[in-house]
């Protein structure tokens, strides 16, 4: 379990803020929580390697879970893939290849090398067993928060020593970043069903907006631009399976824009926290939430920036586009 920790004085602007840090995992991303139970499942089904492409969080956490199964891993990224991700992913053993203008060029290549050498392909947000894996984030904010589940038709009950110190209760937004959607739709049912009340928000960065676009359309629609410095929302194709489980959870899809989030990596820097792209997309639409009244939980999704990036956002958010 992760922690969830109020967020420093620094980053509240007077709300009840919260932080739920998969930051803190060993991999410094949430990604792991889908790729072990799909490899899993491929080994069972008799794999001895998979085939992925990723922009860098994707690819370590596969590589990791091939790592611990007995795997082998052959990682596909972009040609501009962020030089601290590729290090990872090579630390735990995986065949990298470079190709691709954008991540989604790098996941037709690797579609087809995995077509043509009869190995399963991971493709990142379609899997079921990934959604599963990311409720999991769901069901700990919301018992962190104190929030009862129910099951077998009566309502679970929390000892008072289970509660934490920040006990916060029903919260009344849960924050999420949208890449290809499938952390918010594991979070989403969750949060749903045991706080359907609460609402499920998911931003993107306004320079890849193809899941918010598609989340408004009821459909999957074509991508016309995908130039975000932060990574993890870089997506350009939709998701099918991904914007039908958005649709069913998620009230509101954000948009944020590059020197929003620049501003918000700034901002968790000031307050000592090292955050990529993506993870900083809560905090920059938090303007965006400012009638809402209650807690409001950020889930921090990863720390994993190239340290020349990380230094010019810190010195000149404001050159990033607006």
């Amino acid at each position: 379990m992760t922690p969830l920790e109020p967020a420093p004085t620094i980053l509240t602007e007077g709300r009840q803020l919260y932080l739920k840090r998969e930051d803190l995992h060993e991999l410094g991303a949430f990604k792991w929580r889908g790729a072990l139970p799909v490899l899993e499942r491929y080994r069972l089904e008799g794999a001895a390697a998979v085939v992925t492409a990723s922009t860098g969080n994707h690819g370590a956490a596969t590589a990791w879970a091939a790592q611990r199964l007995g795997l082998a891993a052959i990682v596909f990224v972009p040609e501009q893939a962020s030089a601290t991700k590729l290090a990872r992913i090579a630390e735990l053993g995986a065949d990298i290849r470079r190709a691709g203008a954008d991540m989604d060029e790098a996941k037709e290549l690797a579609r087809a090398e995995a077509a043509e050498r009869g190995l399963p392909f991971f493709e990142d947000g379609a899997e079921p067993e990934q959604y599963a894996g990311y409720r999991a984030i769901g069901d700990e904010l919301l018992d962190q928060l104190g929030v009862p589940r129910y099951g077998a038709g009566e309502a679970g009950t929390f000892a008072p020593s289970r509660l934490p110190r920040a006990y916060a209760g029903q919260p009344a937004a849960v924050v999420v970043p949208v890449g290809n959607g499938a952390l918010l739709g594991g979070i989403g049912r969750a949060v749903l069903e045991r706080s359907p009340e609460t609402l499920r928000v998911g931003v993107v960065a306004a320079d890849a907006p193809v899941m918010a676009d598609s989340f408004d359309a009821g459909r999957p629609v074509d991508g016309e631009r995908c130039a975000t410095f932060a990574d993890g929302l870089a997506v350009r194709v939709a998701i099918p399976y991904a914007v039908q489980v958005l649709h069913e959870v998620a009230n509101r899809m954000l948009r944020v824009s590059e020197r929003d989030l620049a501003r918000a990596v700034a901002d968790f820097a000031a307050a000592g926290i090292r955050v990529e792209g993506a993870a900083a997309a809560g905090l920059a639409a938090l303007p965006q939430l400012d009638r809402l009244r209650g807690p409001i939980v950020l889930v921090v999704t990863g720390r994993n920036i190239d340290d020349d990036l990380l230094e010019r956002i810190r010195a000149h958010p404001e050159l990033f586009s607006e």
